[in-house]
């Protein structure tokens, strides 16, 4: 087999759900290859440090106002193509940073191939955060010409890789070209997010894990949880904007045991809390590529109930892996929740998501799909 080409990798500023989606990325291709980071603002106590090649641009983050944003946006650019001028790998995958026009033209004019992997829709949630903050043509302006950029991005890039199809359709990308690689799913270590408690003997719990905020339907969720019948439980596990907010909502809740707040768990401990519910309800806004909470939630036997965006339909499969919701309307969502948890085939849905990801969406699985993606510019 002919040696695959080293990958220098580039990312945005990191948060830490994007230190965990860029660390599991990394984890793939070094086992295949040799790969390298060129980042901003990485955590301090990111194993990303200890585990594989690091260029860090600058401790900076994106800055809270937008015109502070766009500067180190531009300037980050700039430190990237004179990083990637540097680097002797032959191939740069942008990931996540769609949008940064400038070194995805420099790295092809250096003679890189060159892969950019977007994780989600960015120009929406850019205009979702900044609707908050300005007026709304001025969000959907800015939104504009970031969606514009990232256009740009995938027509000047080699390839373009997405999580999954759907997620390849919803980004105005066509998954049958040639140059679009829609099976770059994100992996599940299944050593780790397994069953441990047997899905029968679960007690009637329904769960959300994930960022406390709007993005996410919170209120919505909070509206669900408050009217659910006593003999269902449900739990909060995160943290976020909403948290306190969400702990006044449903104080009462709260001191009667029908709803918990678990707060932020380490990623060791997920596994554990996925294995307490019989659900997990993800009312999401059509922003991300595909939530890693979806497979993780698989691999531990527990179906999910999520909304049909992007690329979660392609493993939330209605009725064979979890349910796909018609509405975010907390009336339909508690509703339908209470139907699935009524299901009697509730058990094969279970044993159905965890063969779906030992089969698509293990380490080995990823390591194959990534190995067809780089041997194409081998």
């Amino acid at each position: 087999m002919a040696a695959l080409p080293d990958v220098c990798v580039v990312t945005h500023p990191l948060s830490d759900a994007g230190e965990n989606a860029t660390r599991s990325l990394l984890d793939v291709l070094g086992a295949v290859t040799g790969v390298a980071l060129v980042t901003a603002d990485l955590p301090a106590d990111s194993e990303i440090r200890d585990r594989h090649e690091l260029v860090e641009l600058t401790r900076a983050g994106t800055g809270d106002s937008v015109p502070v944003a766009a500067a180190r946006f531009l300037l980050n650019q700039l430190r990237m193509c004179r990083v990637i001028a540097g680097r002797d790998e032959d191939v740069v995958l942008f990931y996540g940073a769609t949008a940064y026009l400038l070194p995805v033209v420099a790295a092809r004019l250096l003679g890189k191939t060159v892969l950019v992997e977007p994780r989600g829709d960015v120009p929406l949630t850019l205009r979702i955060q900044w609707e908050a903050d300005l007026p709304d043509p001025v969000a959907r302006g800015l939104a504009g010409l970031v969606r514009a950029l990232e256009r740009a991005g995938f027509a000047a890039a080699h390839g373009v890789v997405t999580y999954t199809p759907g997620m390849a359709r919803q980004l105005g990308l066509d998954p049958d070209a040639t140059d679009v690689y829609p099976t770059g799913a994100r992996y599940v270590r299944t050593d780790e997010f397994d069953v441990r408690v047997p899905f029968a003997e679960r007690e009637r719990r329904v769960g959300f894990l994930g960022r406390l905020d709007e993005e996410k339907n919170v209120r919505e969720l909070a509206e669900v949880a408050s009217t659910l019948p006593a003999d269902t439980a449900f739990t909060f596990i995160g943290d976020g904007d909403l948290g306190e907010w969400l702990e006044r909502e449903l104080a009462e809740e709260i001191r009667t045991g029908r709803v918990e707040t678990r707060g932020w768990v380490d990623h060791d401990e997920v596994p554990a809390e996925l294995n307490r519910l019989r659900l997990v309800v993800l009312p999401s806004e059509p922003t991300e590529g595909l939530p890693t909470v979806v497979l993780e939630a698989l691999a531990c036997g527990t179906p999910v109930y999520a909304t049909p965006v992007s690329g979660v339909p392609d493993v939330v499969r209605e009725g064979e892996t979890g349910f796909l919701m018609d509405s975010t309307d907390p009336a339909a969502v508690r509703a339908e929740l209470l139907a699935v948890l009524d299901r009697e085939d509730l058990n094969g849905v279970s044993a159905n998501g965890r063969e779906l990801v030992e089969t698509e969406y293990s380490f080995e699985a990823a390591k194959r799909r990534y190995r067809d993606i780089l041997g194409a510019f081998g």
